[in-house]
């Protein structure tokens, strides 16, 4: 999304017109409509006080590339476990489908737990998939 499109949507949101948003940020009429119509080069500090103007935070980012995700131990959990695998193979679904969901569903738990999940946490989530299987035949 552009710039001048965030501004314009933010400023539309919260029922602005660019002309309170230009007394709010101290910037010129003008100079905001350019900005939303995508022409300009905007300093970072008209960009801070027009965020601030309509109640946002500016963030500015140089990244090489995206930040890698926190390790899961969700996932070295499971896959210590033996117990893990071999329930996940009576399910009867896609093995690597219901591995992804059971580290998800262990993950999402840490922060019911409020902490990070142990192995007994592992085992219980385990429990309660084999207790909710209808019994085979």
């Amino acid at each position: 999304m552009e710039l001048g499109d965030v501004l314009r949507d933010r400023r539309k949101a919260a029922g602005r017109t660019i002309a309170s948003v230009a007394v709010d940020a101290g910037l010129s009429v003008p100079y905001i409509a350019n900005l939303e119509n995508g022409r300009g080069n905007p300093t970072l500090a008209a960009l801070d006080r027009l965020a601030t103007a309509l109640g946002a935070r500016l963030e500015v980012r140089i990244d090489d590339e995206e930040p890698a995700p926190p390790p899961s131990v969700a996932a070295d959990l499971v896959a210590a476990s033996d117990r893990a695998g071999k329930v996940l193979k009576s399910l009867g679904r896609s093995h690597a489908t219901a591995r992804r969901d059971l580290i998800t569903t262990l993950d999402t738990l840490q922060s019911l737990l409020g902490h990070p999940p142990t192995s007994a946490d592992l085992n219980r989530l385990l429990d309660l998939v084999q207790l909710s299987q209808p019994e085979l035949g």
